[in-house]
């Protein structure tokens, strides 16, 4: 019998990529399932695209530059100022546990006396921004995912060279995937030519190359601006204007952002910090170090950044403690909703338990298979009792969440695995009604631009339409 040689060393590279792929940790069971079946269905195309889309694996490189960082960050009590054991925040006990974990993620502890104001749209975000940036007098640290060259992109740009020009210390990051067009031009060389120091997060290279040493998709999708140490920005817009001429059909872009003033830049500034001296050669630890201004008045408050060099699934377990901590309102934006098993689970429980649940979520959206698969849930969800609206306004880009009028998150991430395996994220936990209020009274224009989706409407969808969604959904862990 003659031994067919190409046959067996491509059965010896399925068994060995379908035994990584059931053995790789923490992988919930689902995934597990839904990449064993592509591997044995389809060999050759599920070992390539489990080689390409499998891990969430960076290079060994990246991973060393940013524990190198962290080691050469100060102590939790210098990013956390106040926040010991003996003078810690007053938090509603209903959230004390929440807090507790957010510690574990990066060990940045809530610090009070921080004040918010929420922005009220793109443009007037964007305003604010250059505003006090054209104030700084130290130092000006900003890091977008997409940033174009549009009216908005460019307003920052020129902050930061009339900034730069009078002597302020500027640091640009831009992600090499979402702004590879800024990077290329030369509105990028006018940054460098100014005197602003630049950097390209998770730089691509050569694909077939980088896809060697880690994912393509494995992105810095944070939105960060930190001004003086002391003023620091959170949300989901990136820097551009609200007509987002990358993708102008689905225009406006809604998104939401929050200026905060207080120790809580600090915890934003080491965020940066990090991700900056992982991706250069220059070690900013020392503006960890300058004094920071504090309040007696103001709210406590807790940055959570995750991302895949970081504790696992540290994300969904926040959105899920949050679920959890609802007593009476549960109020969630977002333009992406492809939860795991566990955060599906949640969401349901909190409507069943008799908390008013509402999530909004865009009825156009940009990515078609992300629209099919949330739309699986639906029934479900509908089922436990969660109202669902979709935003007929534009594109609702807004990932907010508020509990019972009395805490509120804000940041970049979405509920889908993407932000929860893949991507770097930054968010801000905070307690405070006012601030809350203010955040709420936003998602109700949501509600007043949305429909409601009833449970009949979902029941008449067709086999069709509802075999498609579901079909999409299943590839939720593969992707």
């Amino acid at each position: 019998m003659t031994i067919n040689t190409p046959y067996i060393a491509l059965l010896m590279i399925e068994i060995i990529v379908l035994l990584r792929a059931i053995l790789h940790p923490h992988r919930d069971p689902s995934s597990r399932l839904a990449w064993s079946i592509a591997i044995i269905v389809a060999p050759v195309v599920g070992v390539i695209f489990y080689l390409l889309f499998g891990e969430a694996r960076i290079s060994r490189k990246r991973f060393v530059r940013a524990r190198r960082a962290m080691e050469r960050m100060p102590s939790a009590e210098l990013i956390s100022p106040g926040a010991n054991a003996s003078d810690m925040p007053v938090i509603p006990s209903k959230f004390e546990p929440v807090f507790r974990l957010g510690e574990t993620i990066n060990g940045f502890m809530p610090v009070e006396g921080n004040t918010a104001q929420l922005m009220h749209d793109s443009n007037s975000a964007i305003d604010s921004m250059v505003r006090d940036m054209d104030r700084a007098t130290r130092h000006i640290h900003v890091c977008f995912y997409i940033w174009l060259e549009d009216t908005n992109g460019r307003k920052i740009i020129d902050a930061l060279k009339r900034a730069a020009n009078r002597g302020v210390t500027c640091r640009a990051m831009a992600d090499a995937l979402g702004s590879r067009t800024l990077i290329k031009s030369t509105s990028w060389r006018e940054l460098v030519s100014a005197g602003v120091k630049v950097a390209t997060a998770l730089p691509i290279g050569n694909p077939l190359l980088r896809a060697v040493y880690g994912r393509i998709d494995v992105r810095n999708h944070r939105k960060i601006a930190v001004i003086d140490g002391s003023i620091t920005y959170c949300g989901s817009q990136n820097c551009a204007d609200p007509e987002f001429l990358i993708k102008a059909k689905y225009a406006p872009w809604v998104d939401i952002l929050m200026r905060f003033s207080g120790p809580i830049a600090r915890q934003n500034q080491y965020v940066f910090a990090v991700d900056w001296m992982a991706s250069t050669n220059e070690d900013i630890s020392s503006t960890m170090s300058e004094p920071i201004n504090r309040s007696d008045e103001g709210f406590p408050a807790q940055v959570i950044a995750t991302g895949p060099t970081g504790q696992t699934s540290a994300m969904p377990d926040i959105f899920e403690s949050l679920m959890h901590a609802a007593r009476k309102e549960l109020v969630i934006t977002t333009p992406y909703y492809i939860p795991n098993d566990s955060m599906q689970a949640s969401l349901c429980a909190t409507a069943r338990r008799g908390v008013v649940t509402t999530i909004i979520l865009p009825l156009r959206n940009d990515s078609w298979e992300v629209s099919a698969a949330s739309r699986s849930y639906y029934a479900e969800l509908l089922e436990a009792g969660v109202h669902i609206f979709e935003y007929s306004g534009g594109l609702l880009h807004s990932k907010s969440m508020t509990i019972d009028g009395e805490a509120a998150l804000i940041g970049s991430a979405n509920l889908d695995r993407r932000s929860f395996e893949l991507n770097y994220e930054n968010n801000i936990l905070l307690i405070d009604a006012n601030v809350t209020e203010q955040l709420r009274e936003r998602q109700n224009t949501y509600l007043k631009g949305s429909i409601k989706i009833s449970a009949s409407e979902v029941g008449n969808w067709s086999m069709g339409k509802r075999l498609w969604q579901n079909t999409v959904s299943m590839m939720g862990p593969l992707l």
